[in-house]
């Protein structure tokens, strides 16, 4: 990549490998990949612990996961993103606006989320983590899009970096966040500090503006329009030579991740963990090695390209599974917690930069928000299924150990599919306008 104007100046004195992830845009998706780690991690880790804490049964806490299948339908309303525009829309851009009503309305449902009682009421609790899952989904359709718009063709490796740190950063610092204020006051305080965590995007999309790459597409109004709207996306993608075959790699890479990633705070509790064991041991460690597995993964993308760092991400995506199952075998141990959640955390990292930037290459940038939707709700929306339908029965069926065992199991189809679409050349074949249309309308390669 060529440097920038910008890198004349204070830039110019770093190394060039670390000039991308000081760019604008870059920082930008860092910002925005903020806000979009919080609401997940509400819903995921924290609010596994808070339940299982209040005394809730296995197969309840991780029914609970089935809010996370909100996330999954989202592609059904980001045409909305796409073509409805709001308020302020001629003042701000569409995009910003839409990121200015999608943040309240994640701060509005996670206040909801902090002031209900799960011994109180499971139904209640439920209900609100389903909002909580709405807004959540909507703030990450249009996250996403404004990512995807703002980031350049050949600004996408690191800016899906940039999204990851991001990312853990929000979810890391909401979990540990929760944690601590839930041990010094209670769990409706814990959720409800977190909610400013939405201001990041917001602010973000005010002061660096609509992205260049945004492609307007007229109002939606009539049903046949609406209808247009919903089917244009889809069958621009399922028209690529072997769209079922890429959609089969999405919906099947990540089954083993989700399951493990689901479950794995139920270990923790079961095994006699305390809040602060897990915000440090687990939540703590487990930032840092993300970071690192987050540079490794740009790395990695910078020497070998996108093809070869997927097929090794999707490698090292197997191994933290078997450790889970070795942390389950040996018991309680700080060290081994530690270790365990490093090495899972270093991989997802890894992971996350190869992924997302080939997910994002995907799309076609008259509808960025429908596609990315449809792909990111599709990513994982099998594991969900499964650990909402019975991953709780099956760990108390098989145990622990046996369970992790087959978690890694699952992660081996993503790795053989995607090695028969690097061989047929599929891979290149399926990049998108996202991934190679710059701000003026000519053409790059990623």
């Amino acid at each position: 990549m060529t440097d920038t104007p910008e890198a004349t100046g204070w830039r110019s004195h770093l190394p060039a490998s670390i000039r991308p992830y000081t760019e604008r845009e870059t920082l930008a998706a860092f910002f925005v990949g903020v806000s979009s780690g919080f609401p997940y991690a509400m819903l995921g880790a924290t609010l596994t612990t808070r339940l299982a804490q209040d005394g809730i049964d296995k197969k309840s806490v991780t029914a609970f996961s089935l809010a996370f299948l909100v996330y999954n339908f989202k592609w059904l309303w980001a045409w909305v993103v796409d073509g409805v525009a709001l308020p302020f829309s001629k003042q701000l851009g569409r995009r910003v606006t839409w990121l200015l009503l999608a943040g309240l309305l994640v701060i509005a449902a996670v206040i909801n989320l902090a002031l209900v009682d799960p011994k109180a009421s499971l139904m209640a609790t439920a209900w609100a983590a389903i909002l909580v899952g709405v807004a959540g989904a909507t703030f990450d359709i249009v996250i996403d899009a404004y990512r995807i718009e703002t980031l350049k063709p050949e600004q996408l490796g690191p800016g899906s970096g940039m999204s990851q740190y991001g990312w853990r950063i929000g979810a890391t610092v909401a979990s540990s966040l929760a944690l601590l204020v839930a041990a010094r006051w209670d769990w409706h305080w814990g959720y409800a500090v977190c909610a400013s965590l939405a201001l990041p995007a917001m602010l973000t999309g005010l002061i660096v503006g609509e992205p260049e790459r945004h492609r307007e597409v007229s109002q939606r109004k009539g049903a046949a329009e609406v209808w247009a709207s919903i089917a244009g996306p889809l069958s621009d993608f399922f028209r690529r030579e072997g769209a079922w075959l890429i959609l089969a790699f999405i919906l099947v890479h990540k089954i083993g991740d989700t399951l493990s990633q689901l479950t794995v705070r139920l270990l923790f509790v079961d095994q006699g963990y305390s809040n602060n064991e897990i915000a440090i041991y687990d939540v703590g460690i487990g930032f840092w090695a993300f970071l690192i597995g987050i540079f490794i993964g740009g790395w990695l993308y910078a020497k070998l390209g996108l093809k070869r760092s997927v097929i090794w991400s999707l490698w090292g995506m197997t191994l933290p599974n078997l450790g889970f199952a070795a942390l389950a075998a040996y018991g309680h141990t700080n060290w081994g917690l530690a270790t365990a959640m490093g090495f899972e955390n270093l991989t997802s990292g890894i992971a996350g930069v190869t992924l997302v930037a080939y997910f994002s290459a995907l799309c076609d940038l008259r509808f960025t928000a429908a596609q990315y939707a449809l792909i990111s709700a599709a990513a994982s929306i099998v594991g969900r299924f499964v650990t909402g339908g019975s991953a709780g029965a099956l760990i108390e069926a098989m145990g622990y150990v046996n369970f992790y065992i087959l978690t890694a199991v699952l992660t081996l189809p993503g790795v053989v599919l995607f090695w028969w679409m690097m061989r047929t050349g599929l891979v290149d074949r399926s990049i998108g306008s996202a991934g190679t249309e710059e701000p003026d309308g000519t053409t790059a390669t990623v």
